[in-house]
């Protein structure tokens, strides 16, 4: 089946070729025009994430399968938001089908993961590998946070806010 059972495929291809959304906010805030990297792109996808290995990982041979059908498709970009563990080059799915893919003159981007901010938690490393990350932004979006009885305003709620020394003491322990 075609289906994003959990919506992330969907989200990560309208961040990269969304078309233009006019009226687009954030619960109010930062009102604007909302659109993709690059609005109107002709775009093919591939479904690697079928049910998950006892892990929680996608199998080695659909990820090669969807790098194969890109070749044969002879698309110029391949953008993945996959990854996993660290793992040799010869070992990693990705890495093998990303290698074939650049040698047939493929750009291959990947998503850098989602482990940070320690050190070692990038994912993608491969050197024929594009890898990309979050950045910031230029608005802030203020927040209402409240913690029991107490209610602070903030300008962007984020786990390095939440877990600050200052306001662990404040939340419940489960």
């Amino acid at each position: 089946s075609p289906r994003d059972h959990d919506g992330h495929g969907s989200h990560t291809l309208s961040t990269a070729a969304g078309n233009f959304v006019p009226g687009a906010s954030i619960l109010g805030h930062a009102n604007g025009t909302a659109k993709g990297g690059s609005p109107r792109a002709r775009v093919a996808t591939y479904k690697v994430c079928w049910p998950r290995t006892f892990r929680g990982e996608c199998f080695d041979a659909d990820i090669l399968a969807a790098f194969d059908a890109a070749i044969h498709d002879s698309v110029d970009v391949l953008s993945l938001s996959l990854g996993g563990r660290p793992l040799n080059y010869f070992e990693n799915s990705l890495d093998i089908g990303a290698f074939h893919a650049v040698r047939k003159g493929i750009i291959v981007v990947c998503s850098v993961g989602n482990s940070g901010p320690n050190n070692s938690m990038v994912t993608n490393v491969a050197p024929w590998i594009l890898t990309v990350g979050a950045s910031t932004l230029d608005r802030d979006f203020p927040t209402d946070v409240v913690f029991g009885n107490r209610r602070v305003t903030v300008d962007s709620m984020n786990s390095h806010f939440i877990f600050t020394d200052r306001f662990m003491s404040t939340m419940p322990a489960h």
